[in-house]
């Protein structure tokens, strides 16, 4: 599972067999995990975030996009 980025406790990464999927990147913080589509950005699963804390990951992500994204599709080769 690469790792594209790192902020704070959060890793955001993808896993190298979701290439059927939209783009789309995981963020994990300890044993909590969510899931986030890119395109547009929106929560696709969360296993034990507050909602709150979702929020702040949000932003992380929407001011990441391109970098994730760009990372997402180079590696899946899209």
């Amino acid at each position: 599972m690469p790792t594209v980025l790192r902020i704070g406790p959060y890793r955001f990464h993808f896993y190298s067999r979701e290439n059927d999927e939209p783009p789309h990147i995981h963020v994990a913080r300890d044993d909590l995990e969510a899931k986030f589509w890119l395109q547009p950005v929106a929560l696709a699963a969360n296993f034990g975030f507050s909602s709150a804390e979702l929020g702040q990951v949000r932003r992380h992500i929407e001011e990441h996009c391109q970098t994730l994204l760009a990372a997402y599709l180079r590696f899946h080769g899209k």
